[in-house]
Parts: C-alpha cells; structure tokens; sequence
C-alpha cells in the first residue's frame, strides 16, 4: 500500500480523496492554485505545494508542476479526482514514465473511451447495446444527410471529443441537416481542438441511465447498480438518484451482466461508469466515463461500499474488497449538487462565503469545501458541494432531502439550493416520472 498520494485536484473531490486516504492511514499531498492557498483540503492535508497561478491551465492543469510536486513531497501515486487531468491518458503515461502511480484506469482504456467514437465501436464490439447511428465519423455535409436518411428523424449530432453538452446539435428535418453539421463541427473544433463529429438516432424521451463498475487486476469485475441522472439542464446533471425509479432488479440484473462480460472482455482497469440512455426498456450506450463521477456518493450510499477507497486498493496491486455476491442494494439516495450560481438564471456567484451551515442527522451526507470566511474564486467550476441523503425507500429519501436542505445556510453568494427546494415539490418530481429533457421544460415554463 502506498505511504503517501498526491491530490491533482481541488474542492469538494479532493477533500474526499483526502478523506479516504487519511481512514486508510496514508500521508496526503495538496496540490493548489495561487486562488485555492485557503481552501480546505489545502488546509487539512499533511503537506501542499503551490503549482501555479489561478487559471487551470497554468495551474491543475500544468502536468510538469504536478509532477515536480510529487518529487519535490516523495508522494507516490497520484488520485486526479475528476476534470482537469483525470481523463488524460498521457498524463498517466508520463506518471508511470517517472515511476509514480496513476490511480485510474491504463492508459490505452482512457484514450479509446475518450474518442466517442472509439468508445462506441469497442463496446459495441464487446456486446453492449448502442444508439443506432453512422459507422464512424461524417466527413462532409452530403455524408451527413445520407446518415440522417437512414438513421431516420430526429438526428443527434455529437463530436467525437465532446462532453458537457458541446458540440452537439439536433436535426429534426433534412432541412436542418446541413446547418447542425456545420455547428457541431464548429463548435467541436473551438470546445476540443478537433472537430470530427458522428450521428446517432435522437431519443425523444429517454432517462439518463449509468452504471457503476469495479475492476482489479485480477480478473475480478463487479457492477454496483444503477444511477438515475436524468434531471439536467443543458446536459449537465443536476439531480441524481439511487437506485432508477424505473429499473427493476431484472433489468439491472440484465444489464448489470452485459456491461460486467464487456468489462472484463476489453480489460479493463479501475472504476468506471458505462452511461446509457434508457427508453421503452432498451439501454442504448452513449459513453464511458474511465473515473470517478461527481454522483458517486449515490452508489456508496446504498451499497456501503467506499469507490475512493477501492480505486486506491486497485491501484496499489490489491483485489476488490468484496464479490458480485456481496453487493447490495439497500434503500433509495438522492444527490443535489449546490452550485454557486443563481438559482434561476444559473449565473455563477463567487465571492466570500459569509456563513455556512451544515445539515446533519440520520442518513445526511454533505461533500463540501465551503467554510465560512472562505471566498470561492471566479476561475472554476461552480460546484460547491454535493447534498447526499440515504433513506429506506425513495419517499423518505425525498422527505429527508427536503428537512436537509431547509437546514443548509450558505451566506454572502448565491446557490441553487431555492431551485431543489422547489423541483422536490413538484408531483413530477415526487412520482419520478422525468426524463432528461423535464428538467429545462420545467424551467421554461417558470418564466
């Protein structure tokens, strides 16, 4: 086991990283930003090295600083959290270059599952369901309509690169062909440096289903359920629940042993989580994440079973800490993602955080860097925590979701807290019936 990780992250995913290595007695090494010198996982680690000036680029992003960081401390391996570097296959080879631990997933797995395309041939060549689309990438504008010909209306072009919603574009109609191809390789070009794109069929109400794996290096391959992801704006999660409202333990026992055979045919390597869209009973692949998701919390919450410190376990040389067998699913858990942004124009809202309270009681989980007196930068993401409730079945769930967030206090900025407030009381909401298309309908029609 190592003595000693390197944090290559910042806000709520490093203190958690911190957290688990500091139960599993390990050393942890902060690594931060000028703007991040007080935040709190700089705060509470055993030691922190500045890495550069505010922007990601220069700093969470500036592999030689990192890797100078762990020679500099003696840190020997390296947990990347999610963003910034975590989904860098050569960030990982230049660790293992220099003798240091990547604690993720090989590189090779890493860049396959990156290129969307790539990804949806490996998979589908090891079984698992996809969006019935074209073959590979469009290389022009006629190739593009004869593809939406064939798939038939209404067409989703997506780039190969992409993620967070950019460089995507639908076409309803052969008229609308052209101009989505055209946006979509534009802004896949400005978003990611390459503006290859592909089509799939456009479900029209679909639910946001992932699935979260397990894998040693022993040949041992475990999934752990199902999460429910389907509240989004913008396609980005907002809401996430454990387990779907609407898989049953035959559809996830079904599924479960498609991905697990995949898995374990490709080789794969770590945690991992294998994203589907599920409509009228049929999983169809969209992507595979090669790290921690920000709603892992979820799947720990009814499994008992800590993902950071598995991944620490598999990258250290050792098995999985339980079988298929051992995994259970107990109870129902909903993960609200407070950002810093105004809760209904979605704004971002930094500054200094002038009171904070925790909620707290039976089955509450807050994963968050906020104090008061701590002021959140204006350079990155504006997640400021994660609100995790646990209950015996999803209506206690909702109930304890609803008391915790009436108890959470954060003053001086502006959160989403009023908007979870006010979707868990919409019916919708309540009987679970949404898709991943509710969520900007719902805030369209508040005006």
């Amino acid at each position: 086991m190592f003595d000693k990780i390197l944090i290559a992250n910042r806000g709520e995913i490093a203190l958690r990283i911190h957290r688990a290595c500091k139960e599993m007695g390990i050393h942890t090494v902060a690594v931060h930003s000028e703007a991040d010198a007080n935040a709190m996982h700089v705060r509470l680690a055993d030691e922190s090295v500045c890495i550069g000036p505010a922007p990601a680029a220069k700093s969470y992003l500036n592999i030689p600083a990192i890797v100078s960081a762990c020679e500099i401390t003696g840190a020997q391996a390296i947990h990347p959290g999610y963003g910034f570097l975590s989904e860098n296959a050569r960030f990982a080879e230049i660790l293992g270059a220099h003798g240091y631990t990547f604690i993720g997933p090989k590189p090779e797995h890493i860049r396959i599952m990156g290129d969307k395309i790539a990804a949806k041939q490996a998979v589908q060549a090891a079984g698992i369901p996809v969006v019935p689309g074209s073959d590979g990438a469009l290389t022009s504008e006629a190739e593009a309509i004869a593809a939406a010909e064939a798939i038939g209306f209404p067409v989703l072009i997506k780039a190969a690169a992409g993620g967070g919603g950019r460089g995507m574009k639908v076409a309803r109609s052969l008229d609308e062909v052209a101009e989505a191809y055209g946006t979509a390789r534009g802004e896949a070009k400005a978003a990611f440096g390459d503006d290859a794109v592909y089509m799939e069929r456009y479900l029209a109400q679909p639910r946001h289903i992932e699935l979260q794996i397990v894998a040693d290096s022993f040949g041992a391959v475990c999934h752990l359920g199902e999460r429910d992801c389907s509240l989004q704006r913008r396609h980005q999660k907002m809401m996430e629940e454990a387990p779907s409202p609407v898989i049953d333990a035959a559809a996830r026992a079904r599924i479960g042993k498609v991905v697990v055979d995949a898995v374990k045919a490709i080789g794969y390597l770590g945690v991992g989580t294998i994203e589907f869209l599920y409509e009228n009973g049929e999983f169809f692949f969209i992507e595979m994440n090669t790290r921690l998701q920000v709603e892992h919390p979820v799947t720990e919450a009814i499994t008992g079973i800590d993902l950071v410190r598995e991944q620490i376990r598999i990258a250290a040389g050792l098995p999985l800490s339980f079988t298929q067998a051992d995994v259970t699913i107990e109870g129902h858990s909903i993960e609200c993602r407070i950002n810093a942004e105004n809760p209904r124009t979605f704004m971002p809202s930094p500054g200094l955080v002038t009171d904070f309270h925790a909620p707290g009681g039976l089955g509450v989980r807050l994963d968050s860097a906020l104090y008061a007196g701590y002021t959140i930068p204006p350079y990155y993401d504006s997640l400021a925590g994660k609100l995790i409730v646990h209950g015996r079945d999803r209506a206690e769930a909702i109930a304890r979701m609803r008391r915790a967030l009436g108890e959470m206090v954060v003053g001086g900025i502006e959160t989403t807290i009023p908007l979870f407030q006010d979707l868990l009381q919409d019916p919708d909401i309540i009987e679970g019936r949404y898709d991943i298309h509710w969520l900007e309908r719902w805030i369209k029609a508040q005006g």
